[in-house]
């Protein structure tokens, strides 16, 4: 596969989303899950992604098992922020320097791992400022307990004042043919920043795989039962657009998910998707996005077809937790 670059950071194309293994997507296959992790890794891909909230926590256990033996063929990315209790409760988003301390010291030991290659503030706490909470990610990096910095859903001004304290490699955030707004606000400071751009759920939490055409397709512990965009009227006009994506994917020779991939990457050579599956089948699917080639005709298309704020509904039953 080929690679990209994430600040300084060295990565493949495509990234693997680890969190549905363990949770939000329903019930999960451990076994299955893992497989698909080497499968991922067998076909040339380095970048996996998980954070410590996901589970909570034993999808890092699952992650950290899956790469035992073949660590030095892994860029390992994980997360703190979202502070949950063993019993999943929620406590609240937290950037306190202790914290971010303590939460990195619990990661490694769930994964296994005498280092971090990519450590994200998973959610920006905004009663903290931002100095002090990348002040002691820095700390870590100086310790050796983490090779790089990444921010999550922060703002373009959030970006800045980090990147002045210690370089930030990548900024992961929600981007998808259905939720373009970073084009407009975050894409040009990433550029002069010189910083990576992570899309998390680029492909609109499954919805542009086509595959999903009913409420009724999900399970009943799969939180997109809560999420706006899959409801009612904001649903079947959201069918819409994806039945817009999958004729020209038709068209394309390829399925909707990997036309939906191709044309984040076509965004530019500092974009790595993190398609989320796990399945080793729909790994296989996502993969084949790097062998789409998109015209600028085509990408024009995809603009028509899908403009920015294209999509119905809110992103999150509640878009507090996201800094703007």
């Amino acid at each position: 596969m080929e690679t990209r670059t994430l600040g300084s950071l060295t990565v493949s194309a495509l990234g693997l989303g680890c969190m549905g293994m363990s949770e939000f997507y329903g019930q999960g296959d451990d076994r299955e899950s893992v497989a698909t992790i080497n499968a991922f890794l067998d076909a040339g891909g380095t970048l996996l992604d998980t954070a410590d909230m996901y589970g909570p926590f034993t999808n890092e256990q699952l992650v950290g098992g899956a790469i035992a033996g073949r660590r030095d063929g892994v860029v390992l990315a994980t997360k703190f922020g979202n502070e949950r209790r063993e019993d999943g409760s929620w406590v609240g988003i937290n950037g306190r320097p202790e914290y971010v301390r303590a939460a990195c010291d619990a990661s490694l030991q769930r994964l296994g791992v005498d280092h971090i290659d990519l450590y994200y503030q998973h959610r920006v706490d905004k009663t903290v400022p931002i100095e002090e909470t990348v002040g002691a990610m820095a700390e870590l990096v100086q310790a050796g307990k983490v090779k790089h910095l990444g921010l999550s859903e922060a703002s373009a001004d959030t970006v800045r004042r980090a990147h002045a304290v210690h370089p930030i490699a990548a900024l992961q955030t929600e981007y998808s043919l259905w939720e373009r707004e970073p084009e407009t606000k975050i894409f040009p400071v990433l550029a002069e920043l010189g910083i990576g751009f992570v899309p998390y759920s680029p492909l609109g939490r499954g919805f542009l795989t086509g595959q999903l055409r009913s409420e009724e397709d999900f399970a009943e512990d799969d939180f997109r039962r809560h999420s706006p965009r899959f409801h009612g009227e904001n649903f079947t006009r959201n069918l819409e657009l994806v039945d817009r994506v999958t004729g020209l994917a038709r068209e394309k020779g390829c399925t909707p998910a990997q036309l939906a991939l191709a044309s984040l990457l076509a965004q530019g050579e500092h974009i790595v998707p993190i398609p989320g599956t796990k399945k080793r089948e729909r790994l296989r699917e996502n993969l084949g996005a790097v062998d789409v080639e998109l015209s600028a005709g085509d990408l024009a298309l995809l603009d028509e077809l899908a403009p920015a704020g294209a999509a119905a509904g809110a992103r999150y039953p509640n878009m507090g937790t996201i800094d703007v």
